[in-house]
């Protein structure tokens, strides 16, 4: 099934490619949440008009991204969370955890989708968390999780 996109979606494209999915992939989740639509012979102008929308958006947003990323560097963020005797987490730390965590101490709002976690965060210390703001910038970010 030929699609074009209308948004990034990740591991497939960005906004205006046309995109050959399963016509499952496509029919059931692409075009019912509105991150794509069905390619047809007179998409051309539409796909035209969303790449140029994307290139506007992009200048705004790398400006933007590295605004964030700065940031982020100079945040201190502590995640308190229920832990055992050895440092062991009940449970696990999620991106939205660590977007609620950053929100809480006054930086700026992430979408937890942005937020990347290398392995899932089960013990109390320090950890390194990568948040993917633009294509080109990369803000690492460092928390504390410590007993609640």
């Amino acid at each position: 099934m030929k699609l074009v996109l209308t948004q990034e979606v990740p591991g497939l494209g960005s906004a205006g490619d046309i995109v050959e999915v399963a016509d499952g992939y496509g029919r059931n989740y692409l075009v019912p949440r509105k991150f794509a639509i069905v390619a047809t012979r007179g998409i051309e102008r539409q796909i035209e008009q969303i790449r140029r929308a994307r290139a506007a958006r992009e200048v705004r947003d790398l400006s933007h991204a590295q605004e964030i990323a700065a940031q982020l560097k100079g945040l201190d963020v502590i995640l308190r969370s229920r832990a055992g005797k050895e440092g062991r987490l009940f449970g696990s730390v999620t991106a939205a955890d660590v977007t609620e965590a950053v929100s809480a101490v006054g930086g700026p709002t992430l979408d937890k989708r942005r937020v990347h976690l290398s392995a899932p965060i089960k013990t109390l210390g320090t950890h390194k968390v990568s948040v993917h703001l633009h294509p080109e910038v990369t803000a690492e970010l460092t928390i504390k999780v410590a007993p609640a």
